[in-house]
């Protein structure tokens, strides 16, 4: 129903971002892995039908997707969930640098207590092995 009240513009899922990529433009998507209002599930979905629409060349130079462990809808969460990801977005658009991956932080009681690095998907932080298991400087991004 809601789609036809407003014409479909609720549901952004079209997959053929060849106009957007094609004019340069660069899109840094994110979302948390402990989402209850959106199936995290769905952004996965959406940037692979970006991928293959698109082709996996051209998403990989203007479009990112971050999943973010144990943050909610938005912010809050057990995991890191503060970021910057528009000075992220700003950097690649303005300095050609796309981000390899983007430090989040969790806090508590004022204080950051933990930090990790949000990745580029399918990428994920794995442990170095060494180091304190809260501190982003511990991981790597790699994929699974």
């Amino acid at each position: 129903l809601a789609d036809k009240i407003d014409d479909g513009t609720i549901n952004a899922i079209a997959p053929d971002l060849k106009a957007f990529t094609g004019h340069g433009g660069r899109l840094i998507m994110y979302q948390g892995y402990t989402d209850t209002n959106i199936p995290p599930g769905n952004a996965i979905t959406y940037f692979d039908s970006v991928t293959k629409t698109v082709g996996a060349a051209k998403t990989a130079e203007a479009i990112r997707l971050y999943m973010a462990p144990g943050m909610n809808h938005c912010g809050g969460g057990e995991g890191p969930n503060s970021f910057d990801m528009v000075s992220a977005l700003e950097q690649w658009v303005e300095n050609k640098k796309a981000p390899d991956e983007i430090i989040a932080t969790h806090s508590a009681d004022g204080k950051v207590d933990r930090s990790r690095p949000l990745c580029p998907y399918p990428q994920v932080a794995k442990y170095k092995g060494t180091g304190s298991i809260d501190e982003a400087a511990s991981f790597s991004c790699k994929l699974p």
